[in-house]
């Protein structure tokens, strides 16, 4: 998969250390990923939740943060949304 939006989780993780690893986990196993169908990810990221338009939110750091992508299963590509504590999750407009 090719990820768009990886600018995003730079920023995000120079201000929050303690995800750094964890976001950098998940880029790359994402880069490596071939996802066909929302059942691939949820094979990978069994506690990732499906929203409607391909948009798939991913829990990191035991739900401590959450990553708002949009998954284009046809063409490979994972467009980054949002990233933000549970906290600043609850409060967006999805």
């Amino acid at each position: 998969m090719l990820v768009v939006g990886q600018k995003r989780l730079e920023e995000f993780a120079a201000s929050h250390a303690d995800v750094r690893p964890r976001l950098h986990a998940w880029f790359h196993e994402v880069e490596e990923a071939q996802w066909k169908s929302p059942q691939d990810v949820k094979l990978r990221y069994p506690t990732a939740s499906f929203l409607s338009d391909n948009r798939v939110v991913f829990n990191l750091k035991g739900n401590k943060y959450r990553l708002v992508t949009k998954v284009s299963f046809d063409v490979q590509v994972v467009l980054i949304e949002k990233i933000g504590t549970h906290a600043e999750y609850s409060k967006w407009e999805l």
